[in-house]
């Protein structure tokens, strides 16, 4: 195939009209596509930072087979590809000078890409992280619960959100930005992060949820501090947030975890989670 058969466009209206009905045919294995599509379309262009984002998709036959989306200076996301469309997504930016940080794709289009940047750029690449992406059956609370409760944090929750959404991204390897206030103020607005406390009041976890997109919502993120980690909480907080997922009427509730922790990913199958895909980030 040839790298001309790819659209691309910066504009999100013009991107949603060709290939929303593709991304929304598949909503678990296309949920970040479709959250950060419908945070782009409703918080404008410049929701995850000043450079405009970027939006491409592969049409044949009058039918949209595959998308991806850049904010920059985040990764490539790109759906499922063929090992051809791989490289011909691949061919088709580096001619036209694109420099990609890295991809985040379905595993095997993950390696795929990697390898066709890396035949076109020679850029090497480097695997960042695996993840699991799961979608809820049955939610069964964890065993043993611990005391205290879950509750929607609010204003008065404010820098605590701030100060564990910067521990959050630095513990994933990202890099926090300098104010977390935007992140948290949405959030609070929206009574998108749920905390888990002990019976004295005392916040010591968090789980935030996207957006319904699709009848979907995804679980992120999930964070204990260090210190509180082994008690139970990331359990039942993750329990408590997911039961609102639900209660807002999701037909299906997700999470992504990192498949190098195997505590998380056996937490998340106790209760209720089960396998759907697995995933990769590469690094260029």
């Amino acid at each position: 195939m040839s790298p001309d058969d790819w659209y691309l466009t910066e504009d999100i209206d013009d991107f949603l009209a060709r290939a929303g009905n593709f991304l929304h045919s598949r909503p678990a294995l296309h949920t970040v596509p479709l959250t950060v599509t419908e945070a782009l379309r409703t918080r404008g262009t410049d929701a995850y930072g000043s450079e405009a984002p970027s939006f491409g998709l592969l049409e044949r036959a009058g039918e949209v087979r595959a998308t991806f989306f850049r904010t920059p200076p985040r990764r490539l996301t790109v759906t499922p590809l063929t090992p051809e469309e791989a490289d011909s997504l691949a061919a088709h930016l580096a001619d036209l000078g694109h420099t990609l940080p890295g991809v985040n794709a379905d595993h095997d289009t993950a390696a795929s890409f990697a390898e066709a940047w890396q035949r076109h750029t020679g850029a090497r690449p480097t695997l960042h992280e695996q993840e699991r992406l799961y979608r809820l059956g049955t939610l069964t609370p964890p065993e043993p619960f611990p005391e205290g409760r879950g509750r929607v944090a609010g204003d008065e929750d404010r820098e605590q959100l701030m100060v564990w959404h910067r521990e959050f991204v630095t513990a994933i390897g990202g890099t926090p930005s300098a104010d977390n206030s935007s992140w948290a103020d949405s959030r609070i607005a929206d009574e998108r992060v749920t905390l888990w406390e002990t019976p004295d009041g005392t916040p010591v976890s968090m789980a935030g949820r996207t957006p319904m997109v699709a009848g979907q919502i995804r679980v992120a993120p999930v964070y204990t501090p260090a210190h509180l980690r082994g008690r139970g909480y990331a359990g039942a907080v993750t329990a408590e947030v997911s039961r609102a997922a639900l209660s807002a009427g999701a037909a299906e509730v997700l999470l992504f975890a990192d498949l190098a922790n195997p505590t998380s990913n056996g937490l998340y199958q106790r209760i209720g989670y089960r396998p759907i895909a697995d995933f990769a980030v590469y690094d260029f």
